[in-house]
């Protein structure tokens, strides 16, 4: 019997959250927000109360994280994914991205190259171009449903542009997919044996489903943990995104120590508190409460899987292998991929996250967040099917 309840409707307008109140700003007033990765579940108990004894201290001034935050930390990877982390390894940050901007400015010099896969989270290539950083793209490889890596061509980029830096997502964000170890170990052997730090984005480790386990990159070997930095969060798996909190793992000290001096030159010192309370509290006691929403989001991923087959035709789907994510081609209903977006937001009435901002090869896909009650799920699912078949009627 579940304890926690899923398909409560939360109101989030008018909060300052920017995936309902930036409807406006963004030209997207009536549409059902399924966008931005954060969740629209409610914040369980046990990190409300933290956050409330906390701030019934009533003092805010600078903090640093105890010894019991860092136990939290390393007790959650130990016992739930299997990696052994020193506390000298855990460094905090505000943000992964915020993490992966200092790695680039620690580990490349402007000028480097940078090599990304996509269709990726497009912050990879934004925050390598703003810093000066060549972007070089090795494209995924589609093939029966799912992403793979295309390793002949991985290695060929990285030899031919001399690249300096490779960012890694796993779970895979748009897709889905969770890497195989042993896929991790063949993109792990090229960038060893071509001298290419691996940063690897790892922020949803813990929305993985049955089957599709998660292997931290730097789990893999000793040696693979020299050449590596892991960017992870609790953010996505108890959506505590807004208290601003991430862990940055780096096991090679001469690494974590050219982190640390771009980090220093940022400006930025001192975790949050609420970010810190929070993350402590979701490691300690967040176990059952992760395990019903992985079982409820997987139940929203398992309907719109059924209810696209049974009712969209022409539309197909992705199914994620971790993350609450779901990835829908549309190229079987136009190649052109401005009809697209128009059908979704004008006729559907769904704010989704277009796919060309993943990369050109995603441009005929959508990027939808199931991770709402399923009262919205179904309603959006609705509206879709609606303006789908529509469309298609018109184009016959």
């Amino acid at each position: 019997m579940a304890i926690f309840d899923f398909d409560k409707e939360v109101n989030r307008k008018n909060t300052g959250a920017i995936k309902f109140d930036w409807d406006v700003k963004m030209g997207k007033e009536g549409l059902i927000p399924l966008w931005v990765a954060d969740m629209d579940f409610e914040t369980p108990d046990f990190i409300i109360d933290a956050i409330k004894e906390r701030a019934s201290q009533g003092v805010f001034g600078y903090t640093e994280p105890l010894d019991d935050y860092y136990e939290a930390v390393i007790d959650w990877f130990k016992r739930n994914h299997n990696w052994s982390i020193d506390k000298e390894a855990i460094l905090t940050a505000p943000g992964v991205v915020y993490a992966l901007t200092i790695a680039i400015e620690a580990f490349t010099k402007p000028g480097d190259a940078i090599i990304i896969q996509e269709p990726v989270y497009y912050l990879f290539r934004k925050m390598s171009a703003h810093n000066n950083r060549k972007v070089v793209n090795s494209e995924l490889l589609y093939k029966e449903g799912q992403y793979e890596m295309n390793l002949d061509d991985f290695e060929k980029k990285i030899v031919e542009n001399n690249v300096k830096m490779y960012i890694l997502c796993n779970p895979h964000n748009p897709g889905g997919r969770v890497w195989t170890k042993d896929e991790l170990i063949a993109v792990g052997n090229i960038c060893k044996n071509h001298n290419v730090l691996v940063f690897a984005d790892e922020i949803h480790c813990d929305l993985t489903y049955e089957g599709h386990d998660y292997t931290p990159f730097a789990s893999i070997s000793e040696e693979f943990a020299n050449f590596s930095v892991a960017g992870t969060s609790a953010s996505k798996s108890f959506n505590l995104a807004g208290l601003q909190l991430s862990n940055t793992i780096i096991h090679n000290k001469e690494l974590r120590d050219k982190y640390k001096k771009a980090f220093d030159a940022s400006g930025y010192s001192e975790p949050s508190i609420f970010g810190v309370v929070a993350t402590k509290a979701a490691y300690t006691k967040g176990d059952e409460w992760l395990k019903e929403a992985k079982e409820y989001i997987k139940g929203n991923i398992d309907f719109v899987k059924n209810y696209i087959d049974d009712n969209i035709p022409g539309v197909e789907m992705m199914v994620p292998q971790g993350t609450y994510l779901v990835w829908l081609d549309f190229s079987k209903i136009s190649d052109n991929y401005r009809e697209i977006e128009n059908l979704i937001e004008k006729k559907a009435k769904l704010w989704l996250d277009s796919g060309l901002m993943f990369g050109h090869s995603g441009r005929l896909w959508q990027r939808i967040n199931v991770a709402c009650p399923r009262s919205i799920v179904e309603k959006a699912m609705n509206q879709l099917a609606f303006a789908v078949n529509e469309y298609m009627k018109n184009e016959m």
